[in-house]
Parts: C-alpha cells; structure tokens; sequence
C-alpha cells in the first residue's frame, strides 16, 4: 500500500536568493579582505585572497550553476 503525496512547489524565491548568496557572498567577502590588505601594504596577503575569490567563484558556479541549470 504506497501512499503517493504531491509535490506542489510553490514560491522558491527563498531558495534562489540563498544560492545566489551561497556562489558569491564568500567570493566578495574575500575581494573586500584583498583590498583592505593590500591597502595596508600587505601585498602578498591580498594576492592570495584574491587569487581565492576567483577559484571560489569559479567552482561555485559551476556547482550551484550546474545545480540551478538542472543538470
């Protein structure tokens, strides 16, 4: 005896603004961190944060953009 309930989706509003936030919320976070160190006469510091910005950001869209995109 299944019971088969409905999957009704309603507003996923909530969710979209919560990967948006996920794929580049760390990756700005780091960026503003680079420019304040690099403000600061911390050159190398700040390279190595911006240098992570950008591989953050480019694995998160590929997951959550792979995830969005539905593949």
């Amino acid at each position: 005896m299944n019971i088969i309930l409905p999957l009704e989706v309603g507003n996923l509003d909530g969710l979209v603004t919560f990967l948006f936030a996920l794929m580049f919320g760390p990756a700005i976070l780091f960026i503003i961190i680079g420019f304040i160190l690099r403000a600061k006469e911390k050159r190398k510091a700040a390279k190595v944060l911006f240098i992570l910005a950008g591989v953050y950001l480019l694995v998160s869209l590929g997951v959550c953009g792979g995830l969005m995109g539905g593949f």
